[in-house]
């Protein structure tokens, strides 16, 4: 028996060793509940923790005040799969934060300061599954090329920003893009703004759930189900839309959706 306790003991004293190295390595703010996450929510911090795991997986940042990201933040960390940054100070994020070797699958900007997406912002990183940048109350702009080379990007949250437009290219590039979250912009309701709404129109299926329809009826007593995206202008829009509405793709196409619905409402939108 006693020579069975021998032979473990190497095992054992290394086991201790990594147990202890690896709580030592856990920022002093942080939790560490497994060897691959670190937990600094909430912790009033105002720059990224010191002393983080080179071998961390998920690094959770939420609701802090931390100002900005280092451009080679995932170089050094090339393990990260899951950043959560939500509700800092992020006024802006460097181009090439995310490099092209990263594995990152997700990441949350969301509830930050940020006032634009430029191009170039998060390199191509391929792994990107799922990318939330709703509820920055100053992002007006997005460049057409921002998402280039996301070409994993299922999910995109843009929600509740300040986006009075949007080139569709930004969306139309992204080839495994499966929803799209857009509501509560400022849109204006421009030519530019009528190429995303046929966009939308012709991409409903990615969009969240059915309360973004509302149901229209048109000057030929047609019924159309639009997606509902509330801008500047809209009456005006509405009118000219409903217009260019008779092409052929998209009466059946409308027609199709209408046949699924049990009840159907409809709204009288072209009164001034």
């Amino acid at each position: 028996m006693l020579p069975c306790v021998y032979r473990l003991q190497p095992v054992l004293a290394l086991l201790s060793f990594t147990l202890l190295t690896q709580g030592e390595n856990c920022p002093a703010t942080c939790l560490c509940p497994d060897p691959h996450t670190v937990d600094c929510s909430g912790r009033g911090l105002t720059r990224l923790p010191e002393e983080i795991p080179l071998d961390v997986r998920r690094l959770l940042l939420a609701d802090n005040w931390i100002p900005r990201i280092p451009s080679d933040f995932l170089v050094l960390y090339s393990d990260l799969v899951y950043l959560d940054l939500r509700n800092n100070s992020l006024s802006h994020i460097e181009p090439g934060t995310l490099s092209t070797s990263s594995r990152l699958v997700f990441l949350d900007l969301g509830s930050n300061n940020l006032t634009e997406i430029p191009k170039g912002t998060f390199g191509e990183s391929r792994s990107l599954i799922k990318l939330r940048l709703g509820n920055n109350p100053y992002l007006s702009m997005v460049n057409e090329d921002a998402f280039m080379g996301l070409t994993s990007l299922r999910e995109l949250e843009l929600e509740r920003n300040a986006l009075s437009g949007l080139q569709v290219s930004a969306l139309s590039q992204l080839p495994s893009l499966r929803v799209v979250r857009l509501e509560g912009n400022p849109w204006v309701c421009n030519c530019n703004f009528a190429n995303l709404f046929t966009w939308l129109v012709e991409n409903s299926h990615k969009l969240p759930n059915e309360e973004w329809f509302i149901t229209l009826l048109n000057s030929s007593d047609e019924l159309l189900i639009l997606p509902k995206m509330l801008c500047v202008g809209q009456t005006q829009f509405a009118n000219a839309y409903l217009h260019y509405q008779s092409s052929p793709w998209i009466i059946p196409l409308m027609r199709r959706w209408i046949s699924q619905q049990q009840e159907l409402s409809v709204l009288l939108f072209l009164a001034a």
